[in-house]
């Protein structure tokens, strides 16, 4: 059982059940239709776009945080489609997707360098990639996320990495996170939206 199998078997959820206050204050941005959210864990991203009428498709590689995910979605009357695969072999395909998210989802460097750029060629025109990231300077912190330097972001790095978006949100900022067990504190963020022309 993977590390992160474990987290999500444990009681309860380990990040709550309401949506990241980021993506529940700007996911008007994206445009109904379909929405593939990236590392999303035991489902409460999804569930809450699901209830706002898009088509959503959640990827994880936990199979525990996506039988969780089904769970929730079950309980308030959603349809979500789940995927249990790493998100370095998911085929995202070309502009496919009218959003993709990606909230909290730290990966190793080379590995985010490829999906974001994947991610770039899989939006449909028109569609937005909205993210929500520690920075480097999260590790002063302590309240949430990897204790790896070079899995956390910088608006500098991902405005490289998602080459051929428009930012409509670029920022780094320092907010209170109450998500589960957790995130919990002040943290430091990078906040995007960023549209495909």
């Amino acid at each position: 059982m993977s590390d992160w199998d474990e987290r999500y078997a444990q009681e309860g959820w380990a990040f709550g059940t309401d949506p990241n206050d980021f993506l529940k204050a700007e996911h008007h941005w994206i445009p109904q239709g379909k929405v593939l959210c990236l590392g999303e864990g035991e489902g409460r991203n999804a569930v809450f776009l699901a209830s706002r009428g898009y088509r959503v498709t959640a990827l994880d590689a936990s199979a525990v945080g996506m039988e969780k995910a089904r769970r929730l979605a079950r309980s308030r009357g959603l349809v979500l489609e789940t995927v249990v695969s790493p998100v370095e072999t998911y085929e995202m395909g070309v502009g496919e997707w009218r959003g993709i998210v990606s909230i909290f989802f730290h990966l190793p460097p080379e590995v985010r360098q490829d999906v974001h750029a994947r991610a770039v060629r899989a939006l449909a025109p028109g569609g937005v990639f909205l993210l929500e990231a520690y920075t480097p300077r999260q590790l002063e912190f302590g309240t949430g996320g990897p204790p790896h330097a070079d899995r956390l972001m910088t608006l500098e790095g991902l405005k490289e990495e998602l080459e051929g978006l428009h930012f409509v949100i670029g920022r780094e900022v320092l907010r209170e996170i109450h998500e589960g067990r957790m995130h919990h504190g002040v943290g430091a963020v990078v906040q995007v939206v960023a549209i495909k022309p």
